[in-house]
């Protein structure tokens, strides 16, 4: 009797250090939360490339791409998305991912590029700065904002750790400002402490006459019940609106989540792996242009990894496009097929003209 009593005053022991233990951490977690203001500026950095105005009538090229935090290559999966992997690269592999996006960037030789989980200071992606990767590219201007800013996540095995990462712009004409504005988050406490908080980055370039093109670029939420992608959806609609009254040329691009309501997925649909929501188009105004592949997925699961592995156990996904106001002709989209090799999404190439 004496041993049992022992052995349940060291068992009662360890479980209240265990929960004493967890409770210090939740209460670190949350006094360093990253607790963005509804809106704020984004310093615009100035790099080495020359200043190229902009008027009425300019053709321009954009790519805007997810680049999967440098480590989704071919060679990935993600437990978030049913796989295993946490840190799903080696240093050498996200080095080797990030001069392939150099390549893939200098080839394609944009005016305006956007990025989505793109890492500064992340454990996954060994604190990599990876927006300086292209600061050599010939651009005037960048911008960055935080979309994920956590100071270490304690979950799964092996923890995450600390993330640092958002979304960047780049621009070969002036960026006259930059703003972050926050989009609702649908998780609560203590979730949200070592959630994504995801933004709208807003970039505006003057144009001559006294317009601007405004760049809206984003990454929204993927694994909510739903409630959340309505609310941002609901939120960037507004956004969109405001600045179309302005008589601006507006541009939103970037990892939507969401397959816009007009688009004919052709590609099987897989329950058992991550299926993304659907946008409503009829939601927004006459005014604006909902650009989509059919022919190329712009994203692939995640669930296991494509290298090694039938590619058709795999779903494939619709989920990259933008939205352009009507005073933009539209003169040619694609999603370049990279084949995934190095981001679980292909880069979208658009070409537009101002009208």
């Amino acid at each position: 009797m004496k041993v049992l009593k022992a052995v349940l005053k060291i068992l009662l022991a360890v479980v209240i250090v265990l929960i004493v233990l967890v409770a210090a951490v939740l209460i670190w977690l949350t006094i360093v939360e990253y607790r963005p203001e509804a809106t704020e500026n984004v310093a615009v950095q100035s790099l080495n490339g020359e200043a190229k105005e902009l008027a009425a009538g300019d053709k321009i090229k954009i790519v805007t791409w997810n680049l999967g935090f440098g480590a989704l290559g071919d060679n990935a999966d993600f437990f978030m998305d049913g796989g295993k992997m946490v840190y799903p690269a080696d240093e050498p592999r996200v080095k080797e991912n990030l001069n392939a996006f150099i390549n893939e960037v200098s080839l394609q030789d944009p005016d305006i590029v956007m990025f989505q989980e793109i890492d500064i200071d992340s454990d996954r992606s060994y604190h990599i700065d990876q927006t300086k990767y292209f600061d050599d590219l010939g651009y005037y201007n960048k911008a960055f904002a935080y979309n994920f800013k956590v100071a270490y996540a304690p979950v799964p095995v092996p923890p995450m750790g600390k993330i640092d990462s958002g979304v960047a712009t780049y621009s070969k004409s002036p960026i006259s400002s930059a703003e972050r504005i926050s989009l609702p988050c649908p998780f609560s406490w203590p979730l949200r402490i070592i959630n994504l908080k995801r933004c709208i980055l807003v970039t505006r370039i003057p144009v001559e006459g006294g317009k601007e093109l405004v760049i809206l670029n984003f990454h929204l939420e993927a694994y909510d019940d739903g409630e959340g992608k309505i609310a941002q959806a609901k939120m960037l609609m507004d956004i969109l609106e405001e600045e179309n009254a302005k008589g601006n040329y507006v541009i939103a691009g970037g990892d939507f989540n969401q397959t816009f309501s007009t688009i004919n997925n052709k590609f099987p649909v897989l329950p058992e792996q991550w299926q993304p929501g659907i946008m409503d188009v009829d939601s927004f105004t006459d005014d604006w242009q909902f650009i989509m592949s059919e022919d190329v997925p712009s994203c692939r699961s995640i669930y296991a990894p494509l290298a090694g592995n039938d590619p058709s156990s795999l779903q494939y996904y619709i989920i990259d496009g933008f939205i352009i106001s009507s005073n933009i002709s539209v003169d040619s989209y694609y999603i370049e097929d990279l084949g995934f090799a190095n981001s679980d999404h292909n880069p979208q190439i658009l070409y537009i003209t101002l009208e």
